[in-house]
């Protein structure tokens, strides 16, 4: 005699994993993701919220374009994460200016990772403004 009744594995549809945020078009990600995500994570350092926009224009010191999240801080104290395309996974530079001066060194950023991520942009970038003594009580 055969078992003809399905299993229950077979009737459950398989759950739809959700998209990752990674995966939003980058003119949402970036706005609708990014900007909120970075500011709240500046101000855990216990900093003030900086000031981002988000626009396409020239990148600093090269004049090329590019995409930019440009971050302004307490103490005229600036920054730029340059896209080279609209994508995330797209290579990426970020300059820094103190004092209100224009910045004068482009820097390589996230160069050695697979994958960028929300998480990973969100860190490092933090982490490199920190490292400026930018955020908080350093």
């Amino acid at each position: 005699m055969t078992d003809s009744a399905p299993t229950a594995a077979a009737e459950k549809p398989a759950k739809a994993k959700p998209p990752a945020p990674e995966d939003r078009p980058f003119a949402e990600f970036v706005p609708e993701l990014l900007l909120p995500a970075l500011s709240k994570e500046v101000q855990a350092y216990g900093g003030p919220a900086p000031e981002l926009s988000f626009s396409q224009g020239p990148m600093p010191v090269v004049g090329s374009d590019c995409w930019m999240v440009c971050g302004s801080l307490p103490g005229d104290k600036r920054f730029w994460l340059c896209f080279t395309t609209a994508d995330i996974q797209s290579a990426k530079t970020i300059a820094l200016s103190e004092g209100g001066g224009d910045p004068s060194l482009l820097e390589s950023f996230l160069i050695d990772e697979r994958k960028t991520t929300l998480a990973l942009l969100v860190s490092r970038l933090v982490q490199r403004l920190n490292g400026q003594k930018w955020l908080g009580p350093n």
